[in-house]
């Protein structure tokens, strides 16, 4: 089994594992090649791929539905549409800043449909023409907010996810690197599985500190922290500051400690691609943690 498993985030429905793991093979053996000198061959990396799970059964099309705003739960799916938006116009000039007092926040346009709408709308406009998520249409932010929340909130849907994860796994496998929504499959899947032989997890443009992620993590956080994740040893968190879904870049005050310590917190710059996983794993503070685990000795 492979040594290193990648485990993708969301909006990848229209990919395969083969596809994937021909091209974000790639990128972490470059990256791991250049920081370290460590060569890994292509068997050596596996991808761990959950994105068929949002296709509908018997579908034989990935294509989406027509989706608006009309279309976002008010409850979980406005939340982070709200904390997306929140975090880019603290980043980008050209997003407008809403005031909670006076916007009321999703909550609070919960009970009327046609309200909430509109304050979905004005959302949803803005982050189309942010920079963050260029290029993306309305309904393929729509997307990206059900699949968060379907993860989340429906049991066959991470069920099906963790399993994808579970299956890379073997007895060489000493890696887990993941990206985005990826990550919080791949922390709950360890935390499931305290006997794997994984001995290091590498997040990625993260939104495990997400607090509309974070208080539904399994397990549920205790007094305001996270557990460990499994028999891991050391867990690295890289985030880019102008990645939106990374809101929250310091994980370690939000977690317990591990073996070997806290989350180890990392900052880089992706340039114009913030989010992008392959951007994540070439970039030498991802690589190195990557080689360091592969490096040391198994727990």
């Amino acid at each position: 089994m492979a040594q290193v498993v990648l485990v993708h985030g969301i909006a990848q429905q229209f990919e395969g594992p083969e596809l994937l793991g021909l091209r974000l093979g790639a990128a972490v053996r470059d990256g791991v090649k250049l920081s370290s000198g460590l060569t890994l061959e292509p068997q050596d990396v596996a991808c761990a791929f959950y994105g068929n799970v949002f296709i509908e059964p018997g579908s034989r099309s990935g294509d989406l539905p027509p989706w608006d705003e009309h279309d976002v739960d008010a409850g979980l799916e406005a939340e982070l549409l709200d904390a997306w938006c929140q975090r880019a116009a603290e980043l980008d000039d050209a997003i407008p800043s809403w005031d909670e007092e006076g916007t009321r926040g999703p909550a609070g346009y919960a009970a009327s449909r046609a309200l909430l709408s509109r304050w979905v709308r004005e959302r949803l406009n803005a982050l189309v023409e942010a920079r963050f998520f260029e290029p993306v249409s309305k309904r393929m932010l729509v997307s990206e907010l059900k699949q968060v929340r379907r993860y989340l909130d429906e049991p066959p849907v991470w069920q099906a996810a963790r399993a994808a994860v579970a299956a890379q796994v073997g007895a060489d496998t000493r890696v887990l690197v993941a990206h985005s929504l990826g990550s919080v499959v791949a922390y709950e899947a360890l935390c499931e599985n305290p006997d794997w032989p994984v001995t290091d997890l590498v997040t990625v443009g993260s939104p495990l500190g997400l607090p509309v992620v974070f208080r539904r993590l399994s397990p549920l956080p205790v007094e305001g922290r996270g557990a460990w994740p499994g028999g891991v040893v050391r867990w690295t968190n890289v985030a880019d500051p102008g990645d939106i879904v990374a809101l929250v870049e310091s994980l370690e005050p939000r977690f317990m400690s591990g073996p070997m310590g806290g989350v180890d917190d990392r900052r880089i710059t992706n340039g114009v691609r913030m989010h992008d996983f392959e951007r994540y794993l070439t970039a030498p503070k991802t690589a190195s943690a990557i080689a360091a685990g592969l490096q040391q000795s198994p727990a």
